[in-house]
């Protein structure tokens, strides 16, 4: 089983004058020079997930069902992909849409815990999105990102992260045995958040990477990072002890730089398929109704 997560930036179906067409990988609008490349920047996101080939994509910032469903029906097929066939997009707590979908080959029950609330406030910025596929249980999160207040957006992923760990512990009895792995954009840049879930409780998956391979994030002017990640069960990275995550930089702009081969098409800053690289994990032998 091949699981892939990818922060896909923005992925919004609009209707200008009737006609249905998806916003580019972009976070805001820039004039009409800007959209003239949308179409180019999806077709080329299309491209990388039907190259990776994956059974199952926990993504990031698509802004509804509608939007997941066109680009799925329009652009995937079109690139050549197999279709999947089991399709999410439930409505989280960012005001702006950029919610987590998820597009798989196999069914799977899918469990929104944006209405989660303590102390009276909601706890995720977006959501916590629960993918359960017989024994493996997947948490897709998309955490808050450092900006505007470094310090405050810090607060506000040590709350998240924190909940993450409460759902996997009421989840399972004992979770060091059972088969997790929380993926999506941690948006933490030090890891000063994600304590709760790391040793003992869990394994980053991230430091089986050649150190030099850790970046899935590029930004003209802010350089690279790493916020995607993988964080697995003691028993899930113990039973795939050479599972290392990939980040597939194929669709990412030139101007990235780092060596990696480019779809043709790509540009040195847009068109590309997202800001951020596509990550993905084999977990050779896993399938079938109780995985």
């Amino acid at each position: 089983m091949r699981v892939l997560s990818w922060n896909v930036q923005n992925l919004r179906l609009r209707h200008p004058g009737g006609r249905s067409r998806l916003d580019g990988a972009r976070d805001q609008d820039d004039g009409p020079e800007g959209r003239a490349l949308d179409g180019a920047d999806r077709r080329l996101t299309a491209a990388v997930l039907a190259r990776a080939g994956a059974d199952l994509c926990l993504l990031q910032e698509v802004f509804d069902r509608p939007s997941l469903d066109w680009f799925h029906d329009h652009l995937l097929r079109a690139s050549g992909a197999a279709p999947w066939p089991w399709r999410a997009c439930l409505p989280g707590n960012d005001g702006a849409g950029r919610d987590l979908a998820v597009l798989a080959r196999r069914p799977f029950a899918a469990t929104s815990h944006a209405a989660l609330r303590e102390g009276g406030r909601v706890v995720f910025c977006r959501d916590c999105l629960q993918v359960d596929l017989g024994d493996l249980v997947l948490f897709g999160l998309h955490l808050k990102a450092p900006v505007p207040d470094p310090e405050a957006a810090l607060v506000q992923r040590q709350r998240e992260v924190a909940a993450v760990r409460r759902l996997i512990e009421a989840r399972f009895a004992d979770p060091a045995q059972a088969l997790w792995l929380v993926l999506g954009d941690f948006n933490d840049p030090d890891g000063r958040a994600l304590g709760p879930l790391l040793a003992p409780f869990g394994v980053d998956l991230r430091a089986r990477m050649p150190a030099d391979e850790r970046w899935t994030w590029w930004r003209e002017g802010q350089g690279r990072g790493c916020p995607d990640g993988m964080i697995a069960s003691p028993a899930l990275a113990a039973r795939w002890p050479r599972a290392v995550p990939q980040a597939l930089r194929w669709g990412m702009a030139r101007a990235a730089g780092g060596g990696a081969e480019r779809l043709e098409g790509v540009g040195a800053l847009r068109p590309h398929a997202s800001d951020h690289a596509a990550l993905v994990l084999d977990l050779p032998g896993l399938g079938g109704p109780g995985l």
